[in-house]
C-alpha cells in the first residue's frame, strides 16, 4: 500500500483558529515558551511522514506570506490546437518544486473539439480541474472517466501512462486548468493511480459571508479535501464575493518551508497585500499563512496551490518528468517499443 498525505484536524487547536483568535495566539506563545524554558516541547517533532496541521499551526511564528513573484500568463496551442494560458512552465517561471506546470482552459467547447489525442506521461502526476463543461479521459489499455463541471481528476503517470483528454462539446463553455505535480525519485516508476471527484464529492466550506472555499486537497477551516496525495500539499479553490459591501478576509494556514501559489482566474484582489487580477499567477514568499481580500464591490477567484518541496534534480522532456538524463532516454525506449504502459496494472486502485 503506498503512502498517501492527508491534512486532518485532531481538534486541539485549528490552523484558522490560530489566526483569528487572539486567545489561541497567546496560547501558542506560551507553549513556545514553555518549549524553550524546558527544552521539552509538547509536541513531538514534526517529520514529513505525519501531516500534523494542528502542530504546524501550533509551530507558527504568524507571519503573512507576501507576494515574491507576479507572473503574467503566457498564451499558446496545446493538444491537437487548443489555445490555453500558461503561467507556470514558462520562461519567466520554469517551475516552482513540487510544481511543474500550470494551463488554463477557457473557451467555447467546440473551439477545443481537437481536444488531447493520445500521449504518455512518466515520473509525475496531473491534476484535472474542470469548471465548466466535461473532459473525457481514456487510457491506451481501456481505463475510461468523465470529469464533470465542478469535478477534478487526480492523476499518478508513475512508471507510464498513454492517454487522450477529450472535451465533450455543447453549446456551453469549456472551463478548467491541468496542474503538473513532479513526483520524488522513489515514487517516479509506481503503479499508475486514478483518483476521480465529481462536484458533489468536494467539500465547499463557507466560514463567514462572501468566502467560499472548495476543498480538494489539504485542508482549510478544519474542512479537509478528498485527493490522497503522495507529497503533503494544498490545493483550494477560493471565491471572495464583495458585492454587498462588507469586508471579505480570507486567511489560510501554509506551513513554512512549502512552496506554493495563487493563480487568479475571475475577478481582482490582493494577496499578501499584492493586487492581481486576471490569468496571473501570484508566488508565494516566506510565512505561514496566506491573506486574500476582494477589491470593494466586486469578486476574486483563485488557485491557492502549496506543498512541500520535493529537493531533486528535474531533468524533463516533453511529458517526461525524470532525475537523470539516462531515465529520460529509458523512457523514449519504453514508449518507442511499446513497453510503457502495462496492461496489467490497474490504476483504480491503490
Amino acid at each position: 500500500m503506498p503512502q498517501y498525505f492527508r491534512l486532518e484536524s485532531v481538534g486541539k487547536l485549528s490552523g484558522m483558529s490560530l489566526l483569528n483568535g487572539a486567545t489561541n495566539l497567546a496560547y501558542t506563545i506560551k507553549k513556545l515558551l514553555h518549549s524553550i524554558c524546558d527544552h521539552k516541547p509538547e509536541e513531538q517533532e514534526y517529520t514529513p511522514q505525519f501531516c500534523d496541521w494542528d502542530y504546524m499551526a501550533a509551530q507558527a511564528v504568524v507571519m503573512s506570506r507576501p507576494i515574491v513573484k507576479v507572473v503574467q500568463g503566457v498564451h499558446a496551442m496545446e493538444g491537437a490546437g487548443v489555445r490555453i494560458c500558461r503561467t507556470l512552465g514558462t520562461s519567466s517561471l520554469k517551475n516552482l518544486d513540487p510544481y511543474l506546470m500550470l494551463d488554463e482552459l477557457k473557451c467555447e467547447s467546440k473551439a477545443a473539439a481537437a481536444g488531447f489525442p493520445n500521449h504518455p506521461h512518466r515520473g509525475f502526476e496531473t491534476c484535472t480541474i474542470m469548471l465548466e463543461g466535461a473532459m473525457d479521459h481514456a487510457d491506451s489499455v481501456g481505463n475510461k472517466g468523465n470529469i464533470q463541471a465542478g469535478g477534478v481528476q487526480w492523476m499518478t503517470a508513475g512508471r507510464g501512462i498513454i492517454h487522450s483528454e477529450m472535451p465533450k462539446i455543447t453549446h456551453s463553455m469549456l472551463h478548467g486548468f491541468q496542474l503538473w505535480i513532479n513526483l520524488p525519485a522513489k515514487h517516479k516508476m509506481c503503479k499508475p493511480h486514478y483518483q476521480d471527484y465529481q462536484a458533489e464529492d468536494i467539500p465547499v466550506v463557507e466560514p463567514s459571508p462572501g468566502i467560499s472555499v472548495r476543498v480538494m486537497a489539504g485542508q482549510s477551516y478544519n474542512v479537509s479535501g478528498p485527493i490522497l496525495m503522495r507529497n503533503p500539499g494544498l490545493l483550494l479553490d477560493v471565491r471572495l464575493d464583495n458585492r454587498k459591501g462588507q469586508q471579505v478576509e480570507f486567511k489560510q494556514i501554509v506551513p513554512q518551508g512549502w512552496n506554493g501559489f495563487a493563480y487568479v482566474y475571475e475577478g481582482s484582489g490582493s494577496i499578501g497585500g499584492t493586487k492581481g487580477r486576471r490569468e496571473q499567477n501570484m508566488v508565494l514568499g516566506h510565512g505561514d499563512h496566506v491573506v486574500a481580500l476582494a477589491d470593494q464591490g466586486g469578486v476574486f477567484k483563485f488557485l491557492l496551490v502549496a506543498g512541500q518541496p520535493i529537493g531533486e534534480p528535474i531533468v524533463q522532456h516533453g511529458p517526461f518528468v525524470m532525475n537523470t538524463k539516462e531515465e529520460i532516454m529509458q523512457a523514449f525506449m519504453d514508449y518507442s517499443s511499446g513497453k510503457f504502459q502495462n496492461p496489467a496494472d490497474n490504476p483504480w486502485t491503490a
